[in-house]
C-alpha cells in the first residue's frame, strides 16, 4: 500500500508541476520602451538589465509591451523592483497595468532598498494575450527589472542570486547554444575612446576585427551617455603617428557635462567604425561569459542588453577595453584593485597602507535658462542641503564624484549612481526653493544615468608603470604612447567630508606634474593570458601611475598600439609577447612610422 501511495502522490505532484505556467517578461525586452531607459550597469551583480524611469523630476512616457500566456484562467502577477532611496519611502513609484487597468499595489515605495519580488496580486485572464505597462508616477527613477505570471497560486519566485538566474535563463530559454558570430583576428571589447582606436587600428592593417559595446553608443566616457571632455596631448609625440585616429574621433571640447549631448559626437564615432570594412559593430552587447583553452581565450559570449539574444564570438587575439578588466577578469588574468603601499612599490605618492580606495564615478548634470519660472519638488528621500552648505552651480563638472574605496565601483556601481542622483537631486531642489531670484527660470536639462568610471581593476602586464617612471621620464626600448597629463588622483574634498562624511559626492585634486613619457607595451597586455591585450584605464600600472595614464586620448593612443601589435602577432603567429620579445624591431618600427622589414 504505501508504494501505491508513493506512486499515487508522485503522479500527483507531477500533474501540477505540468499544470503550472510561468512567463517570465524581462523589461528591457518591452516593445515600446516609452521614456523608460534601459540600464545594464549592474548586470554583473543581477545577470540582466533593467528598465528605469529618468525623468529628472518629470513623470516619463509608458513603456508597453504585448504579453502572451499558454492558456486563459487566473494568474498572480510578480514584480522584481526596489525602493532606491529609502529615507525611509523613496520616490521612485510606479504602476504595472495590465489591459488599460493599473494593479491596486504602487510599486518603489517599500522601505527597501533590495531587489525583490512583490506581489502584484491576482488577475482573470480572458484572453491568451495581454497589454502590459509601466507607468511613471514621479519622473524620479522608479526602476522594474521583471514581471512573472504564473497560474501557480502559491509559487513565490526566489530572490537568491543562483536560483533566480537559473530561472530567469529557463524561461528565456537561455540554455541553448547562442549565434555565432563568427571567428577574428581580434576581438574587442569595450567601445570607448580605447576600443574603438584600438579597432580601427586593426582594421586598417587588415585585420579583421569585431567591436563589442555593452551600450547604443560608442565613446565611453566621452558619449552622451557621460559626458566627460577629451585630455591628454597628442601633438607631444615621440611618435607622431600615434594620435591620428585619436584625431578622427574627437569632436572638439564641449567641457564636461554640456547640456547638449550632440556635442560629443556619437554619430561621428558610429560612422567612422561603420565605414571600416573589416569591423563588424556590436552595440548593446554586454560580455559576460567566456571559453578558455589552457591560458588562452578561445570565446566570448555577450548578452544583448534589450533582447536578451546571446552571441559567441571566437578569435585568435582579444583586447579588454572595457575599463573594468571584464573580460581579463572573466579569463582569470592577474589584476590589482585599490591602491598598493609605500613598502610594496617604493613611490613617495603611494598609501602607507595598501587598502580598496579608488577614484570614482561621476553623474554629470546641466540646467538651462528658460523664458518662465518652474517648480521643482522638496526631495526629503535625497541628501540634505541647508544655508550653511550647498554648491551653487548651475552645472556639474569633474568634480561630482562618488565611491572612494567606501563603495566598490564595480559591484556597487547601482548604490553610486543613485548615490549621486541623491546628491544632485538634493542639491538642485535646494537652489530651485532657497535662491529662486537665481535658479527660479532655469531647469535641468540632462542628469546622467550612466555613471562614469575613473577606476577599478587594473590588469597586470609584463611591466607594471610606476610614479617613478613618470617623473624621471624613462624612454623605454619598448616606449609607445606618449603620455602627457599629471598625476591626477582625487580624494573627497575636505568640507564636503564635514557634512557628509562617509557620504562624500563632491572630490579635491592635487596636479602633480610629468615630463613626458613614454607607456611600454609590455603594459598592455596581460602577463598570464596568453593572447590578451588591454587598452584603456585597466593597463598595466600601479594606482599612483593610472593617475595619469587614465584620460582618454592617453587611452586612444594605447588601442592604436594594440592594433599594431596584433598585426605583427598574426603576421608572426605569435603571441603579444612575442611581438616584444621576438619582433620588437619591426613593431617599433610601425609605431615610428618608418619602412619595415621582417625579421630575417
Amino acid at each position: 500500500m504505501k508504494t501505491l501511495f508513493r506512486t499515487l502522490l508522485f503522479l500527483l505532484i507531477s500533474l501540477q508541476l505540468v499544470a503550472q505556467d510561468h512567463v517570465f517578461v524581462e523589461t528591457e525586452s518591452f516593445e515600446n520602451k516609452g521614456g523608460w531607459v534601459i540600464d545594464q550597469q549592474s548586470f554583473v551583480v543581477m545577470g540582466s538589465s533593467y528598465l528605469m524611469a529618468h525623468g529628472m523630476g518629470r513623470p516619463v512616457k509608458d513603456a508597453a509591451t504585448t504579453v502572451r500566456l499558454p492558456k486563459t484562467g487566473k494568474y498572480q502577477i510578480w514584480v522584481r523592483t526596489k525602493d532606491w532611496a529609502p529615507f525611509p519611502k523613496g520616490p521612485g513609484k510606479f504602476q504595472v497595468v495590465v489591459d488599460g487597468k493599473p494593479l491596486k499595489t504602487v510599486f518603489g515605495e517599500s522601505g527597501s532598498d533590495a531587489w525583490k519580488w512583490y506581489s502584484g496580486g491576482e488577475i482573470d485572464v480572458k484572453s491568451d494575450q495581454l497589454k502590459l505597462a509601466l507607468h511613471d508616477l514621479t519622473g524620479f527613477n522608479g526602476r522594474c527589472d521583471a514581471i512573472l505570471f504564473t497560474n501557480a497560486p502559491k509559487f513565490t519566485p526566489s530572490d537568491k542570486p543562483e536560483e533566480l538566474t537559473a530561472f530567469r535563463n529557463k524561461l528565456l530559454n537561455l540554455t541553448g547554444k547562442p549565434a555565432e558570430a563568427g571567428n577574428f583576428d581580434l576581438v574587442v571589447v569595450g567601445g570607448g575612446i580605447a576600443g574603438t582606436c584600438a579597432a580601427i587600428s586593426a582594421s586598417r592593417m587588415g585585420l579583421k576585427v569585431a567591436l563589442i559595446q555593452d551600450r547604443p553608443v560608442l565613446g565611453g566616457n566621452n558619449s552622451s551617455e557621460v559626458r566627460v571632455h577629451l585630455r591628454g596631448d597628442v601633438d607631444k609625440n615621440h611618435y607622431p603617428k600615434l594620435g591620428r585616429i585619436v584625431r578622427e574621433m574627437d569632436n572638439g571640447d564641449p567641457g564636461n557635462g554640456h547640456p547638449d549631448g550632440l556635442e560629443y559626437g556619437d554619430a561621428r564615432k558610429t560612422d567612422i567604425i561603420k565605414a571600416e570594412r573589416n569591423i563588424t559593430l556590436y552595440l548593446n552587447t554586454h560580455v559576460y561569459k567566456i571559453e578558455k583553452k589552457g591560458n588562452t581565450v578561445a570565446a566570448v559570449i555577450g548578452r544583448n542588453i534589450a533582447t536578451n539574444q546571446e552571441v559567441r564570438f571566437t578569435g585568435t587575439y582579444f583586447s579588454d577595453c572595457t575599463g573594468d578588466g571584464t573580460l581579463g577578469y572573466l579569463a582569470g588574468a592577474d589584476y590589482r584593485f585599490g591602491r598598493e603601499s609605500k613598502a610594496e612599490t617604493g613611490e613617495s605618492l603611494a598609501a602607507d597602507k595598501s587598502d580598496n580606495f579608488t577614484l570614482g564615478t561621476s553623474n554629470l548634470w546641466a540646467s538651462l535658462e528658460r523664458d518662465t519660472a518652474s517648480s521643482f519638488p522638496e526631495t526629503p528621500w535625497a541628501l540634505p542641503f541647508s544655508d550653511e552648505y550647498h554648491i551653487d552651480e548651475a552645472r556639474a563638472d569633474w568634480q561630482w564624484e562618488t565611491g572612494f574605496g567606501n563603495l566598490n565601483t564595480i559591484t556597487d556601481a547601482e548604490k553610486i549612481r543613485d548615490h549621486n542622483l541623491r546628491a544632485v537631486y538634493g542639491n538642485w531642489s535646494y537652489l530651485k526653493n532657497n535662491k529662486k531670484a537665481k535658479y527660479g527660470k532655469r531647469e535641468l536639462a540632462w542628469v546622467a544615468y550612466i555613471g562614469g568610471k575613473r577606476e577599478s581593476r587594473r590588469l597586470l602586464g609584463d611591466h607594471i608603470l610606476t610614479q617613478m617612471d613618470i617623473q624621471d621620464g624613462k624612454q623605454h626600448p619598448d616606449g609607445t604612447v606618449t603620455a602627457t597629463w599629471t598625476i591626477d588622483l582625487h580624494f573627497p574634498d575636505a568640507k564636503n567630508s564635514k557634512y557628509f562624511e562617509g557620504q562624500e559626492f563632491f572630490a579635491g585634486t592635487k596636479h602633480i606634474k610629468v615630463a613626458p613619457y613614454t607607456i611600454p607595451y609590455r603594459c598592455l597586455y596581460s602577463k598570464n593570458i596568453t593572447n590578451l591585450f588591454m587598452a584603456g584605464r585597466n593597463i598595466s600600472t600601479t594606482h599612483v601611475a593610472f593617475g595619469s595614464t587614465r584620460v582618454m586620448r592617453t587611452c586612444g593612443m594605447m588601442g592604436e598600439v594594440v592594433g599594431f601589435a596584433a598585426y605583427v602577432a598574426k603576421k608572426y603567429n605569435t603571441t603579444p609577447r612575442g611581438v616584444y620579445q621576438e619582433h620588437l624591431p619591426e613593431f617599433m618600427a610601425i609605431i615610428k612610422d618608418e619602412p619595415t622589414a621582417a625579421k630575417p
